[in-house]
């Protein structure tokens, strides 16, 4: 007994404890190989799919994201130019107007230059009537002064309507002649 406990020692003394068995290789290569195959026919092409779906779904909403993109872009462009054609109308409306006033103010003008010829030239009527009107009541008031006079120096009363109106007349005449 001694002997085979020997013996086996010096067996296993000689096979290195690093280096597994030869029945635990085979057993291990059959593991892997049916591990790899069932990876292989499984569950790549399903991670193929997968990644594959992800890709397309990236490469879908990068394309959509192009698209709103290239939307906003034109959108973009279409406001800047309406932006600038209200801008452009905004100014023609503004010079318009400015006519408009300038005609508006043109037309008040002569309007109000027309009013006031008119209303001189009543102003010059009225104050001619005014005139005249003075100039009778002057020349009625001046007459009965100077008849008055007249009278209370000649001593006689001039009672003659015509004698006294030509005596009034020539006595004012000699007043304007005498300025």
């Amino acid at each position: 007994m001694l002997n085979a406990l020997v013996t086996s020692a010096a067996e296993e003394a000689a096979h290195n404890p690093l280096i597994p068995a030869w029945y635990d290789i085979i057993w291990s290569g059959l593991c892997f190989i049916i591990i790899l195959i069932v990876v292989w026919k499984v569950a790549l092409p399903k991670m193929y799919a997968l990644l594959d779906a992800r890709s397309a779904a990236i490469e879908g909403n990068i394309a959509k994201a192009d698209e709103a993109q290239k939307q906003a872009e034109a959108a973009l462009e279409e406001y800047t130019r309406q932006l600038a054609e209200a801008r452009t109308e905004a100014g023609e409306i503004r010079e318009a107007a400015r006519e408009d006033g300038k005609k508006i103010v043109a037309e008040a003008k002569d309007a109000a230059t027309g009013e006031a010829a008119r209303i001189t030239a009543t102003a010059h009527t009225q104050i001619e009537a005014e005139r005249q009107a003075a100039l009778v009541s002057l020349r009625t008031e001046v007459g009965s002064l100077a008849l008055d006079l007249a009278g209370g120096v000649v001593g006689e009363t001039l009672s003659d309507d015509a004698r006294a109106t030509a005596v009034v007349d020539r006595f004012l005449a000699d007043l304007e002649a005498a300025k």
